[in-house]
């Protein structure tokens, strides 16, 4: 990474630090903290906050589990965070519907499907749906409409703040390096690029 992680387990001496660590961990598990966790408990408020928001976005919505992690793994794939990929590609993978029809993966790994291939329609909806909200924020009003017939409107709000909320992930994944998987790129997103990096031409 970047920056130095955060000592594992972390040397808190402030009680409300260490509230906040024990609810990391709660929401961890057996697996323990993450290199993400790691980095985030730099500033345990934030780490704080954003233990919450993501523990509602992977563990409380009504969403089933393909349509989730669906709205997850794109934003991973465009974003180019292989840390969040290779955490959330496999959940996908063993989605009842995945499951159930394997070459659907097929479609989600590619950068710019042009069809739904095994997709249905509510997961053809989402990934579109997820890439409009990555690649270019505003969402047409066709592709809402479709949207909108095909979920309730708890879930367009579930499936809008996942997508939202792992643009976040992917984003501070990628910028600090976190895991040290910037580079490490699976092999079938060897035609994967960014043309939209305006790294070398923003000046201000």
């Amino acid at each position: 990474m970047r920056l130095s992680y955060v000592d594992n387990p972390p040397n808190f001496t402030n009680e409300d630090d260490k509230a906040t660590l024990e609810r990391v961990k709660a929401r961890r598990g057996e697996k323990g903290l993450l290199p993400l966790d790691l980095a985030l408990l730099h500033a345990p408020k934030v780490a704080d906050g954003w233990n919450s928001l993501l523990g509602a976005i992977r563990g409380k919505t009504s969403l089933p589990d393909n349509i989730r992690e669906i709205a997850i793994c794109r934003p991973a794939l465009i974003n180019q965070a292989w840390f969040e990929w290779k955490h959330h590609a496999p959940l996908l993978q063993d989605s009842e519907s995945f499951k159930a029809s394997p070459d659907k993966f097929e479609t989600v790994q590619q950068l710019h499907p042009t069809s739904a291939g095994s997709l249905d329609k509510r997961e053809w909806a989402t990934l579109r749906y997820a890439d409009a909200m990555t690649r270019d924020v505003k969402v047409s009003q066709s592709l809402f409409d479709e949207v909108k017939a095909l979920f309730s409107e708890q879930e367009v709000v579930e499936i809008t703040t996942t997508v939202a909320s792992y643009n976040l992930v992917s984003r501070f994944l990628v910028a600090l390096d976190v895991g040290e998987m910037n580079d490490q790129a699976p092999e079938f997103t060897s035609q994967v690029t960014n043309p939209t990096s305006t790294d070398d031409r923003i000046q201000s």
